[in-house]
């Protein structure tokens, strides 16, 4: 089984997408949260069940929401790392912005 560490800036990314989501509509960013938290829980036994789309990223989409949850799998640690929560529609110039850190 595979440990799972989120990066600050994914956790920013959940805190500024369930306030949104609360602000449109009452507990629609809890919902939003259970679901992200439920689906990277389920990695923890099943990391390669995506494709890599970005260098070695790996993105899952967010069931009902139109986010994606961008990872990598590291093999010899058994870790998942989760860079960032990002909207389908923005750019990808914006996952190169949050890449150059790495």
């Amino acid at each position: 089984m595979y440990k799972i560490k989120i990066d600050q800036e994914a956790l920013n990314d959940l805190r500024e997408i369930v306030i949104w989501y609360n602000s449109q509509l009452q507990n629609l960013g809890i919902r939003f949260h259970k679901q992200v938290k439920t689906q990277i829980n389920s990695l923890k036994t099943q990391p390669y069940i995506y494709t890599i789309r970005y260098k070695d990223i790996r993105c899952m989409l967010v069931k009902k929401f139109p986010f994606m949850i961008h990872y990598s799998v590291n093999e010899e640690l058994y870790l998942l790392e989760i860079y960032a929560i990002l909207h389908t529609s923005r750019s990808p110039e914006i996952w190169n912005t949050k890449t150059k850190k790495r």
